[in-house]
């Protein structure tokens, strides 16, 4: 089982060619797409999924306007969107939905806000009170959170004192990040800026008890000519 996680900027544009086809040799079984948009490039980006194999998608792209960053799940098993009582007020940046492969699991997708729209920091303890108030089962939350753990995480000093908090939280509530479970104290970065070219880990996965035991592979890929400013998270389970 492989699920990819992949901000694919600003709904894909001209790059959604190369971005199908870089999804299609990564193979995934469920693909979460942050920056999806109502436009026509992430239309034929959904639809190069469907022809994949991903026929089953949720999205969050409002046709009223198709030019906001969303989400879409996109997935070989039948997809089952879960209503939840604490996710963050912001149900375009985060989705919920029960995934009926062969052992089934839950998959939340996000995007969360930068610091400067005051909205960051209610979507984290939002994420965090789904992520401890969970009784669903074996699930996986992943995407672009925009944040990560000082000093391992960034290339230079960004990250504060409350992201890196937060992702501890979710570890004391059972949830692990999936490249550190794997790679323990390695060095990668899935973003770069672009004025000081520094390097962050922004974009990742957290795996509950119930499903760690399944984890096998988690790592970051940029793919041929880098189709996004992001690197697409791929993570494999049992």
């Amino acid at each position: 089982m492989r699920i990819v996680g992949w901000n694919i900027r600003a709904g894909g544009g001209y790059r959604s060619v190369a971005l199908g086809a870089q999804l299609r040799r990564l193979r995934p079984d469920v693909a979460a797409l942050c920056e999806f948009r109502g436009t026509p490039p992430s239309a034929a980006l959904a639809l190069a999924l469907a022809q994949i194999g991903l026929s089953h998608q949720i999205t969050t792209a409002d046709p009223r306007a198709p030019g906001v960053n969303r989400l879409l799940i996109a997935s070989r098993f039948p997809l089952t969107r879960i209503e939840e009582r604490r996710a963050p007020a912001e149900p375009g940046r985060f989705v919920l939905a029960e995934v009926a492969a062969p052992a089934p699991f839950a998959l939340g997708a996000m995007h969360v806000p930068n610091r400067v729209t005051g909205r960051k920091w209610p979507f984290l303890d939002s994420v965090l009170s789904v992520a401890e108030g969970w009784r669903r089962g074996p699930a996986v939350l992943l995407g672009d959170t925009n944040s990560g753990r000082p000093g391992i995480d960034e290339e230079s000093p960004a990250f504060n004192q409350r992201e890196g908090a937060w992702i501890e939280g979710l570890e004391r509530a059972g949830w692990r990040d999936a490249f550190r479970h794997v790679r323990g104290a390695a060095r990668a970065y899935t973003w770069y800026s672009p004025n000081g070219r520094n390097g962050f880990r922004i974009d990742q996965a957290f795996v509950n008890a119930d499903l760690l035991p399944r984890l096998t592979r988690a790592g970051h890929t940029w793919g041929r000519a880098r189709p996004s400013d992001h690197a697409a998270l791929v993570v494999d389970f049992s």
